[in-house]
């Protein structure tokens, strides 16, 4: 990944796919989105959210009072923003946006995300889809109120005597019980179900209060193959993640040959092979050190910039704070031939015990695990900003090692100037990309 800084909006026509591509990619080339909404979402607009958090920021020291008046004048003096390969559109724009739709990948570009997200997750007929779980249609779909929710692994379960839903913490609903066609008959929904709901109406009003339903009216599913057209079209960077099967692997599909863990990583990268996306542009995720390993060994381009993120907070064994539980060590990841490693951003941050005692401490620093990958060589990258709500309800996850001092939204953006300038992370994963994109814009212009 290059390092960050403004990247130069480019348009780039996509042309038919090769002979050879799968169905799913020849389904793509009859594209499901007019050209004219691709090419009015280059105009990139960050919208009211940034100066909102701006606004919001905390300033107890020097350093924060200079950058909160660094980025008020940019924000006062901008007249054109620029995508930013820092900010990475995590399924899009799911903060106000159906995850994974047309419409959020839409709004991550228009709000300046130079790399976009696909979550790779498969269907029966085995075709690679943009979902973030393989069984999440439930609650980011309309499918229960379809008559597809009779195919889902656990279905809607009603009382024969009053209709009441009886089951709406069990349903289970995988892209894998579905076709593709079947797939893209759905529309996306924003992520969240009533599981205490006793009607099927109840079960989908299940929104957090913090999203918005403003924009749900409309949720275009996308097959990965729609993904690559669509982000080829807008001219931006493409990290799909290969989510780990919820179903037991090899999986008997819709072929006649059994549909491996290492097939299903190869389709992936031959889905960008197909549609003749460079290598450079591309940067495969996966949570499995196995899935990158392959990459590395059998798709050594596409794996010299894949990108492992690290779950083992998971593991009870693992401690972020102490070396002697990481296995494997970042030295050994490195000598595997990992490059990139992404973990949560509490993992990469700690409170500055001095910070308070002196106008100049800031009030965050790297935690040992950030120092100990960037000695390894490792490069680092975040997630995800703007996921887990406002920081004084409860949405401190993601900065729960420094919720001490990072107590308000505006702080979120103190939190990123960390991870960029204490950490030196090159892209940061956020819900709502303009937040980044406008830190990434005003910081090449001088903030501190």
């Amino acid at each position: 990944m290059k390092a960050p800084g403004l990247l130069t909006t480019t348009f780039i026509s996509v042309g038919l796919l090769a002979a050879n591509t799968t169905h799913a990619q020849e389904e793509s080339d009859a594209k499901r989105w007019d050209d004219a909404l691709v090419n009015a979402a280059q105009q990139v607009t960050l919208g009211p959210r940034p100066l909102f958090l701006v606004n919001d920021m905390s300033a107890d020291n020097d350093h924060e009072r200079e950058l909160k008046a660094s980025l008020l004048n940019c924000a006062a003096e901008q007249t054109q923003w620029q995508r930013s390969p820092l900010t990475i559109g995590h399924r899009g724009a799911p903060l106000q946006f159906p995850e994974h739709t047309l419409e959020s990948y839409i709004a991550g570009a228009q709000g300046g995300a130079g790399i976009l997200e696909c979550d790779v997750a498969f269907t029966a007929d085995e075709e690679l889809v943009c979902r973030h779980s393989q069984c999440d249609l439930h609650y980011t779909t309309n499918i229960v109120e379809t008559d597809l929710a009779e195919k889902c692994s656990v279905p809607p379960a009603f009382d024969e005597e009053n209709g009441e839903l009886v089951n709406a913490a069990d349903i289970r609903c995988c892209t894998s019980d579905i076709t593709l066609a079947e797939f893209r008959s759905l529309q996306g929904t924003m992520e969240g179900v009533n599981t205490d709901a006793a009607t099927l109406e109840e079960y989908l009003s299940g929104t957090p209060e913090w999203r918005t339903e403003l924009y749900a009216t409309r949720g275009t599913l996308m097959s990965h193959a729609d993904s690559i057209a669509l982000f080829q079209q807008l001219g931006v960077q493409m990290t799909p993640e290969l989510k780990a099967p919820e179903v037991e692997m090899p999986f008997t599909g819709g072929s006649e040959q059994a549909f491996t863990q290492q097939a299903y990583a190869q389709k992936m990268i031959d889905e960008y092979k197909a549609a003749g996306v460079p290598p450079s542009d591309v940067f495969p995720q996966s949570f499995n050190l196995d899935d990158v390993l392959y990459w590395i060994e059998h798709e050594p381009e596409f794996g010299n910039q894949a990108v492992y993120l690290d779950g083992r907070y998971s593991d009870e064994s693992f401690d972020h704070t102490n070396p002697d539980t990481w296995q494997p060590s970042m030295q050994s990841l490195v000598e595997s031939g990992v490059q990139i490693i992404a973990p949560p951003t509490w993992m990469l941050l700690e409170t500055n015990p001095d910070f308070g005692n002196d106008e100049l401490e800031r009030r965050l620093q790297p935690s040992l695990y950030a120092q100990r990958a960037r000695e390894a060589g490792l490069t680092m990258i975040a997630w995800t900003l703007e996921r887990s709500g406002p920081l004084k309800e409860g949405g401190q996850w993601y900065h729960s090692t420094t919720d001490d001092v990072i107590q308000r939204d505006g702080d979120k953006l103190i939190t990123l100037d960390a991870l960029v300038n204490e950490v030196g992370v090159i892209g940061v994963f956020s819900d709502w990309p303009a937040t980044v994109a406008f830190y990434d814009n005003c910081a090449q212009r001088g903030a501190p």
